[in-house]
């Protein structure tokens, strides 16, 4: 956003919030249209929610829905809990019913009941309900032209023609049969430069790639992402087509999807907003504090085993900690690398004892490389070279360790079908801070002679 843009953004939210203040509705409406459609979502979200339910009922539907829509979705419940059945019915009607079904899908079932009641086009939103928000269907929208085999291509445009399609019309459209089997897929350049009397089933594409309605919402991303479309057909498990997921629904959720994977590498609800209460903060980020906290202790009990031997060479409690400290580190790096790639399918389960083994010698290199720069350190630190050798190898040691756990346990925890971005972290930190600890101590315990000379 520009610095001229931003100013008339502030400038017009200062208006509103006076107008509102002084009970005048008319002209923070007034103020609020005079924006593009993009600037008056941000002046809207930046209002409290109370003056977002005061304001939202006397915008013109069109324009409320078009504001809705690009909230995200904690917003949208919130204001939703606030807006009359009737008026929120109003503006759901001008909503693709996939948008209109998000909304709803966030109500008590008895306000659901009561909004569909209310709406015109409830009968488009309603088979959308009954999917998981995370799944194909539950993306998908029901507001689409499907052609027919038999029909020429005269005849598809004048059905598009009748249609009268909105600007997030693909540039193709997906043919059924009669049973409602997906057939073929045509896009709008073949119809209009093909004779008026050809036949659909003449031109359509018949190898058309489709998503399950079943399937994780991911999974329409990864292909949408991967085959470069502007829209993928859902289907039933008898290969009927139910519903279109277009292009925008998938930049939401790539950014849903990454953000949830951001957070919980970082044990951290991707619910959670920074301005997020208080109580709700501390309920959803204790937990995984509590779990971080039981590893501690596993670590800590390793570095008891050798009390004696840190009492006699005092160093070493400063030492262990680099060893550790640098395989979580390069474990981090995998397990970042790992997750990414397991969600976006660019590595498979099958992939894994090839990736295992090459992240284990990349450990290796890694350890020598920085070995060698420890053991100068150490070396010119302590001046102790039996001392520089034992933290070398350790460092050798826990950075093979950190290859193999880092690039094992996301394999492992995806084929136990746990998310591996939410617990890879923890446990491969684990992994790393035990054995780091027992390389170095160990170590050291046997060449305790050496040391101490």
């Amino acid at each position: 956003m520009t610095e001229l843009t931003r100013d008339v953004v502030e400038q017009t939210l200062e208006q509103v919030r006076d107008a509102l203040d002084r009970n005048n509705i008319l002209a923070a409406i007034d103020a609020l249209e005079k924006l593009k459609q993009e600037d008056q979502v941000e002046v809207f979200d930046e209002l409290d929610v109370e003056d977002q339910a005061e304001l939202l009922p006397r915008l013109d539907p069109e324009t409320a829905a078009d504001i809705v829509v690009e909230l995200d979705s904690q917003d949208q419940a919130d204001i939703a809990e606030r807006v009359g059945d009737a008026a929120l019915a109003d503006i759901l009607d001008e909503m693709e019913p996939d948008d209109a079904a998000d909304v709803i899908g966030d109500l008590p079932e008895d306000r659901q009941r009561r909004v569909l009641a209310e709406m015109e086009e409830a009968d488009d939103v309603r088979p959308l309900l009954i999917h998981p928000d995370e799944s194909a269907g539950g993306l998908m929208t029901t507001s689409f032209l499907t052609l027919r085999p038999g029909m020429t291509a005269q005849d598809a445009i004048n059905a598009l023609r009748e249609w009268n399609p909105d600007d997030e019309m693909p540039y193709y459209l997906f043919v059924a049969d009669r049973d409602r089997k997906l057939a073929g897929v045509v896009s709008l350049r073949q119809l209009l430069v093909a004779p008026p009397a050809r036949l659909i089933g003449d031109i359509m594409n018949r190898k058309v790639i489709s998503v399950p309605v079943g399937a994780d919402q991911e999974e329409a991303a990864n292909l949408i992402k991967k085959y470069d479309f502007l829209a993928l057909p859902v289907v039933d498990v008898d290969n009927r087509l139910v519903g279109i997921i277009t292009v925008d629904d998938i930049v939401d959720v790539i950014e849903e999807e990454a953000t949830e994977d951001v957070y919980r590498l970082g044990g951290v609800p991707d619910e959670e907003k920074v301005f997020s209460p208080l109580r709700f903060s501390l309920r959803k980020r204790l937990p995984w504090l509590f779990v971080n906290l039981g590893t501690a202790f596993l670590a800590a009990s390793v570095v008891s085993l050798f009390e004696a031997t840190i009492a006699q060479v005092a160093i070493l409690a400063a030492m262990q900690s680099i060893v550790a400290g640098m395989g979580g580190n390069a474990a981090t790096q995998r397990v970042t690398i790992l997750v990414r790639g397991l969600a976006l399918d660019e590595v498979a389960l099958k992939d894994a004892w090839p990736v295992i083994g090459k992240e284990a010698l990349l450990g290796l290199l890694q350890g020598l490389a920085i070995a060698s720069i420890v053991f100068i350190g150490v070396a010119l630190w302590e001046q102790s070279l039996p001392l520089a050798a034992v933290i070398g190898v350790a460092m050798v040691a826990n950075l093979i360790v950190a290859g193999l756990a880092g690039s094992a346990v996301p394999f492992v925890l995806k084929a136990l079908k746990v998310d591996p971005a939410l617990a890879s972290s923890v446990i491969v930190t684990t992994f790393t801070d035990s054995c780091g600890f027992a390389f170095a101590l160990g170590l050291a315990t046997l060449a305790l002679a050496y040391l101490k000379v």
